[in-house]
This record gives C-alpha cells, sequence and structure tokens, in this order.
C-alpha cells in the first residue's frame, strides 16, 4: 500500500511541476512539441513527415 501512496503523490508532484506555467501564469500553456515549433529542428532543415506526406494521403482512393 505505501507503494500505491507514493506512486501517487510522485504523478500528482510531476503534474503540478510540469504544470507550473500552465498552472500559475495568466494565459500559460503548454509548450509545444512540434517540430515546426522547434528552430533548433527548422535550422537543420528537419521538417514534419506529415507535411511531406500530405499530398500523397490525399490522393489515395481506397476501394472494397
Amino acid at each position: 500500500m505505501e507503494t500505491v501512496i507514493l506512486s501517487i503523490c510522485l504523478v500528482a508532484a510531476a503534474f503540478v511541476l510540469l504544470g507550473v506555467k500552465v498552472l500559475f501564469v495568466k494565459g500559460g500553456k503548454f509548450p509545444s512539441g512540434h517540430v515546426h515549433s522547434s528552430p533548433a529542428l527548422r535550422s537543420k532543415g528537419i521538417s514534419c513527415e506529415a507535411h511531406h506526406t500530405a499530398p500523397a494521403k490525399k490522393n489515395i482512393h481506397l476501394t472494397k
């Protein structure tokens, strides 16, 4: 039972610490985890896979 209580406390603490900006800053929000939002990845020429495959996915016609 001690392990369950400790686990719940650790998860609660992690939630609060990860959400400090969201919970305590007016208008705060979680930072974007998308590739297009990272200047470091953009400078290396890394882009999102979805942007490359989106046109191809629109042209796929599924037949039965």
